[in-house]
């Protein structure tokens, strides 16, 4: 079987451009001592957005692993795919994000409630996990919820799975359950009936996203309680490393943080956390490069700022069509946006200031982020207008692309 290193590293990319560029982070994190694995990935969403084809993608690491003589693994995610859209992914990939958020919360069959009941009522009681300071109680109703939110969820990764496999392989590729698109987060016991489901499944997850407490919206830093999160993720990963026992689950199960870009207020918790543990993670900043690009593009001057004015132009234009199929993570107060006229005046300088996450910046708008983010559907329609703009300003975009990787993520979650 594909065994998936400690650490891992989304790098997504709209574009298929940065594949070099955000290499060049991982190459420089190694140098101080830091193994980080890239992951390259781009949803089923961004493909029929941009109109590209998985192989794209693949391409574009092969070739940036090629160019900079990478000699440690590499891999190439089908994210967030369902029955309905893996199949295009499996030639390209060779990990696999299954996404069921949108069977949770629906009952799954009696006969299936019946059995999962009868397999996890050894745990009725205080059971207690080491790691976590209080046992967590279970009750039978406790389980009969369990199942009502994620069995049937879990019974559909399972489908997916065993779809993949069937073409891929046994053991020829990595697997990622992915929950985190639901309404509210996981609590520590229900993700050990959701690893329970898992197991149950027969999948061989090494990677399990959940829905964590507060905001992960796109590109921007994490909104919530803090102390609540690091409290929560700890037991999160407790309860994994119980599972793996428990459940028979691989070895090096571990946590994949979705929409992770960006969310600077809880890297420190999760770098003490996996230090703590001894813990791996997979980190996913797919939205981040893209903001990068278009930061690269304002900088270069010219046709470039051109751009990416009109970027955010078209983007404040189509406001409720661009955000309407991510309005379940942002958050963007339209009245605290600067109208297009106002972005048009601006130079380089204050294009880039005012999109770049430097929260200590007066000029950092995140409503402005939060929007050119969800704004690349305006510069996939520019065709190759956008991307002749990438080609002619590639030495100032790839400037940007490892060093905001290295500085703002690597070094704070990882090193």
């Amino acid at each position: 079987m594909k065994i998936l290193e400690k650490y891992t590293f989304g790098v997504g990319d709209r574009f298929t451009r940065q594949g070099k560029a955000q290499l060049e982070a991982l190459i420089a994190a190694k140098k101080l001592g830091a193994d980080i694995i890239p992951v390259w990935n781009k949803s089923n969403r961004e493909h029929v957005t941009i109109h590209t084809h998985p192989d794209s993608l693949r391409a574009e690491a092969d070739a940036a692993v090629a160019a900079l003589g990478w000699k440690d693994s590499y891999y190439v995610d089908a994210d967030h795919i369902g029955l309905k859209t893996v199949d295009n992914f499996l030639a390209a990939s060779d990990f696999y994000t299954l996404d069921v958020a949108d069977f949770s919360g629906k009952p799954a069959d009696e006969k299936s409630v019946k059995a999962f009941m009868e397999a996890n009522k050894k745990f009725v009681g205080k059971l207690t996990i080491p790691g976590i300071d209080h046992p967590l109680e279970i009750t039978e109703k406790t389980i009969l919820e369990a199942a009502g939110k994620f069995l049937l969820a879990i019974e559909e990764a399972g489908k997916i799975y065993r779809h993949v496999e069937e073409k891929k392989g046994k053991g020829n590729f990595v697997t990622e359950v992915s929950i985190d698109e639901t309404d509210l987060p996981q609590s520590p016991t229900e993700m050990l009936f959701i690893l329970s489901a898992i197991a149950k499944e027969g999948i061989p997850a090494q990677t399990v996203a959940p829905k964590f407490t507060g905001r992960f919206n796109k590109g921007v830093d994490y909104v919530g309680d803090v102390v609540q999160f690091e409290k929560e993720f700890n037991e999160d990963l407790c309860v994994l490393a119980f599972a793996v026992k428990e459940f028979g689950l691989p070895a090096n199960l571990k946590l994949s943080v979705h929409s992770g870009s960006d969310k600077f207020s809880i890297y420190g918790p999760i770098n003490r956390a996996i230090k703590k543990h001894n813990a791996g993670l997979h980190l996913k900043t797919a939205g981040t490069t893209w903001l990068e690009e278009i930061i690269g593009l304002a900088c270069a001057g010219g046709e470039g700022l051109v751009i990416a004015k009109e970027v955010y132009r078209k983007a404040y234009e189509r406001f409720d069509e661009l955000c309407a199929p991510y309005a379940a993570v942002i958050d963007i107060k339209k009245d605290a946006l600067p109208v297009p006229a106002e972005v048009d005046a601006w130079d380089e300088k204050r294009y880039a200031q005012t999109l770049r996450h430097v929260q200590s910046n007066p000029l950092y708008n995140l409503n402005f982020r939060q929007l050119v983010h969800v704004g690349y559907k305006v510069a996939a329609e520019l065709g190759e207008r956008y991307y002749r703009a990438l080609d002619d300003n590639e030495k100032v975009v790839a400037q940007n692309v490892p060093e905001n990787l290295l500085e703002r993520h690597i070094k704070r979650v990882f090193i």
